[in-house]
């Protein structure tokens, strides 16, 4: 499915930033053009995060807010934007927020087993600590090998997952070697960076990483990984009183508690406040005693959140539509107009299929979204305005740069982000195309969503199209290292474990 779309709405929606440009121009500064619109707007409109150091970045859009219903029913018109009501520069569905500040990495560049340090580490009073001999002849090679670690320190690798690295639980072999040569394992014995870059998600991060790092046999930090809703957490400073939509359970109430969301309501809560909002849920007391239920009808949700796939289509389209017709999102209530009144909702990415362990890739978070918007349309006569997270958006390539100069440091202390990285994926509408118009070489492999012929004829992959992720590692680490470039590191160049017994009383001495 094609993932940049409307392009002459976006031309419009660019349009409209200039004209508020020109306001700003106009006063001199930006608060003189924001006062005026806000004055304007009165109290309905929404608050924006004051400009702070700290504060989010709020990266241009890539593609429009409008709905993409139109592909799948008939051509609709475009409707007043939400950021006429924001009175804003940084307007919905114009800009998408991330967290401005690189979350801190505290992975060591060498592991040990289980955790311990001291069990490969001891230390020694006044003495530096003792280094594995494996790091220590990792160290002798790349003294020799200086221009081919200059080079390997100029690449790096983003890892899309499902279909690539696992199916499900599941594990792709190929998968776990890549990932071993990556880790060390290479003629050099360095480390060479990688992230992982998931329309996943649903569970906090940590959790994901080491449900990841059971499955892959291999390290996986919190630090070098970022699911579809993790950027999102910069939204937690712009809204108040959201709705959590998707995931298993109460999981993504957890993600949005992590992100600093102050108020957070997802379905259940509302279900088992007034039953009747859901006509044909079986609502079971073990829901009813983990819910928060209150009077929704007193409260003002802001914002909708979905961040993962619903697990119950009917109960969370019925509320979501609700709170989309309703008067600034109060529930029991009906807008007058339900384009000015409202309330934002934002989805954590826009794939329409997903690969799991099924034989055929099952409908993900898009084929949910593309329900509300044709729902949406047909009830209001309107088009949704939305916002869409996730690759390929630029603000999560964006934000992928931050968590990947970070990695660098880690690694070889450098806070620079490398010339050479590559996205492997197996989704072109999204992990190919993304990468393509962020610059990265794109890698399309076999073993998910694609299952075409030489590479995809809407979104190819420019570096190429591969059986599995070893394949599309290795000839990408032979393009930068050479092509007599050893895949694993060779542990006789210690002379202890293959000299004769005069080298080794030489080494005694």
């Amino acid at each position: 499915m094609p993932m940049f779309e409307d392009y002459d709405l976006v031309q419009a929606s660019e349009k409209q930033v200039r004209k508020v440009a020109s306001m700003t121009n106009a006063n001199g500064n930006g608060n003189g053009a924001d006062q005026a619109v806000e004055h304007h707007l009165g109290h309905d409109s929404l608050a924006i995060p004051g400009e702070h150091d700290d504060g989010p970045i709020e990266v241009p859009a890539s593609r429009s807010s409008i709905s993409e219903a139109a592909k799948y029913m008939h051509t609709l018109s475009a409707t007043p934007s939400m950021k006429e009501r924001r009175g804003s520069r940084n307007s919905f569905g114009s800009t998408l927020p991330i967290p401005r500040s690189k979350r801190q990495s505290r992975l060591s560049s060498v592991h040990y087993p289980d955790g311990d340090e001291s069990l490969t580490r001891p230390t020694r009073p006044g003495m530096p600590p003792v280094q594995a001999s494996r790091a220590i002849l990792a160290s002798q090679v790349q003294s020799v090998e200086v221009e081919k670690v200059k080079k390997a320190k100029n690449m790096a690798f983003a890892f899309d997952i499902d279909g690539v690295l696992v199916h499900g639980d599941r594990l792709i072999p190929e998968g776990r070697r890549a990932l071993e040569i990556l880790n060390g394992d290479n003629e050099l014995g360095i480390k060479i960076p990688h992230i992982f870059l998931t329309n996943g998600s649903g569970k906090p991060e940590q959790a994901r990483c080491d449900q990841l790092a059971k499955i892959l046999q291999n390290p996986v930090n919190i630090e070098q990984f970022i699911q579809s809703h993790t950027p999102m957490s910069a939204l937690s400073e712009y809204y108040n009183t959201v709705l959590v939509v998707g995931g298993e359970g109460y999981k993504c109430r957890e993600v949005a508690e992590r992100y600093g969301f102050k108020d957070i309501v997802v379905p259940n809560d509302i279900v088992a406040s007034d039953p009747s909002i859901a006509p044909y849920r079986v609502f079971t007391d073990e829901e009813r005693a983990s819910s928060r239920p209150r009077d929704f009808t007193k409260v003002n949700i802001e914002a909708i959140m979905v961040f993962s796939d619903s697990r119950d289509y009917a109960t969370d389209m019925q509320i979501i539509m609700d709170l989309l017709r309703s008067e600034n999102g109060r529930l029991g209530t009906m807008a007058k107009d339900p384009v000015s009144q409202r309330i934002p909702i934002y989805f954590s990415q826009g794939d329409l299929l997903c690969p799991t362990e099924h034989w055929t890739p099952r409908m993900s978070q898009g084929a949910f979204r593309i329900g509300l918007e044709a729902m949406y349309r047909a009830l209001t006569g309107a088009d949704l305005e939305r916002v869409v997270y996730g690759k390929p958006e630029t603000a999560t390539y964006k934000y992928a740069d931050e968590v990947l100069a970070s990695w660098m440091e880690q690694l070889h202390g450098e806070e620079k982000l490398p010339e050479n990285i590559y996205m492997i994926g197996d989704n072109p509408a999204s992990d190919i195309i993304g990468g393509n118009m962020y610059g990265w070489n794109t890698c399309l492999v076999r073993t998910g969503v694609f299952q075409g012929g030489d590479n995809d004829e809407n979104n190819p992959a420019n570096f190429g199209v591969f059986p599995n992720v070893l394949e599309a590692v290795q000839t990408a680490l032979r393009k930068q290292l050479g092509d007599d470039f050893k895949m694993h590191f060779d542990e006789m160049i210690n002379p202890v474990l293959h000299a004769d017994a005069a080298d080794a009383a030489a080494v005694i001495i």
